[in-house]
């Protein structure tokens, strides 16, 4: 095997169990590994620390697997962590909830994995050498597991190409998913369409979320900012919402989200859906005097590296200035960021300055986070993404 020498001090993130080693810390390569070869990696004094699998394309030149010298990791080590990651998720799983995250990458010891359970099929995406050249193992395991009536790769992630990897998009295994798969969550049914779909094909990260705002929206008119298939706009509408207004600019996100409001036998004059860009809409909503009890703004990741924080910041803090403008005197703004590189203290930070522009005082009330099946390893910060705040603003 292939043996990495650090440089002299880099081996205290490690010992730390972080899973990224990146390439700057590198003093020697004991060999020529591909991408995706498992390598063993060594302090400057040849202390063993961890085995990883190697990359030159990337920056995170090695993503470590396991720490313990003895326990290498091969195919019957992935089969185990599989298996532990779908186990840790069974009791999520019942007559009311056939959608979850099974695998979630770094957080699960499967850096570059993502595994989530629509119904009856699994939607897969694979971001590094290291888990493609394990695919097979990982697949089959999957399939015994989960006994699923196809795999669907959704590998599309421009992060792949960090890893050298071109992206991928096809039926893996098992039979192709139809255009909508009927599934349920909180015991509200969805068609969501994996193969078309955004990212995996569904927002599972924002079950318990949808359920918690929703009982706040009784006899409420909801304004539903980026609403993609309807998560947020059918829970308040089961839990007794007066209206939703739903705005997406995504043609297919739109016919998706009617076709859920039917599903769930909801009448057309309990919700509109409006296509078009979310602040755009928002202008014209204060622009014609509307406004509404509760707004939700769940956007997509505006910061997908610290390098974007700035711009990003700026964005989310006009986003959510134009959401306080349509919101009535002591309303509820849930507002949501899903970029990691944007932590809960700067989001507050950004909120802050979003109601100074807008007038607005605000009270936070609760603060959101992601679900059990998105865990955040302790050791691995990076994988706490999702973040949010109910406010009531006045």
């Amino acid at each position: 095997m292939v043996s990495i020498l650090l440089k002299k001090g880099k081996e205290k993130a490690v010992l730390h169990q972080h899973p990224w080693i990146f390439s700057g810390a590198l003093q020697n390569i004991n060999g020529n590994p591909e991408n995706g070869d498992l390598v063993a990696v060594h302090a400057s004094d040849n202390r063993f620390l961890a085995y990883g699998y190697y990359n030159k394309e990337s920056r995170v030149a090695v993503r470590l697997l396991s720490w313990d010298e003895p326990t290498l990791p091969d195919e019957d080590w992935y089969r185990k962590r599989i298996q532990v990651a779908v186990n840790s998720r069974a009791h999520l799983l019942t007559n009311g909830n056939d959608t979850c995250r099974l695998v979630f990458s770094e957080s699960d010891y499967l850096p570059g994995l993502i595994v989530d359970k629509y119904g009856d099929y699994l939607s897969v995406q694979i971001s590094t050498s290291g888990i493609e050249k394990m695919k097979a193992v990982i697949l089959d395991e999957l399939q015994k597991l989960t006994g699923a009536k196809g795999i669907f790769d959704k590998s599309d992630a421009t992060s792949r190409a960090h890893d050298g990897l071109a992206e991928a998009n096809g039926l893996l295994a098992g039979s192709l998913p139809p255009d909508f798969v009927e599934v349920q969550e909180n015991g509200i049914k969805y068609h969501i369409n994996i193969i078309d779909g955004q990212k995996s094909g569904f927002y599972c990260d924002q079950r318990f979320n949808r359920k918690m705002l929703a009982t706040y929206v009784k006899d409420k008119n909801v304004l539903d900012c980026f609403s993609y298939s309807g998560g947020f706009t059918l829970n308040a509408l089961v839990n007794g919402a007066q209206k939703v207004t739903a705005v997406d600019s995504s043609a297919l996100a739109i016919e998706t989200l009617k076709q859920n409001i039917s599903l769930n036998n909801f009448t057309a004059d309990q919700y509109e859906a409006i296509q078009s860009d979310v602040n755009k809409q928002l202008r014209v909503f204060k622009e014609n005097e509307e406004t509404f009890d509760v707004v939700i703004l769940d956007p997509p990741k505006y910061a997908p590296s610290r390098s974007a924080l700035d711009r990003a910041a700026r964005a989310y803090k006009d986003l959510n200035r134009l959401g306080m403008q349509v919101l009535k005197h002591g309303g509820l703004l849930a507002t949501f960021s899903c970029s990691g590189a944007v932590d809960i203290e700067t989001f507050k930070q950004i909120i802050a300055w979003a109601a100074l522009d807008a007038g607005k005082e605000v009270q936070v009330i609760y603060q959101f986070t992601q679900p059990e099946d998105h865990p955040i390893r302790i050791s691995f910060p990076e994988g706490e993404y999702l973040k949010g705040l109910l406010c009531r603003v006045y």
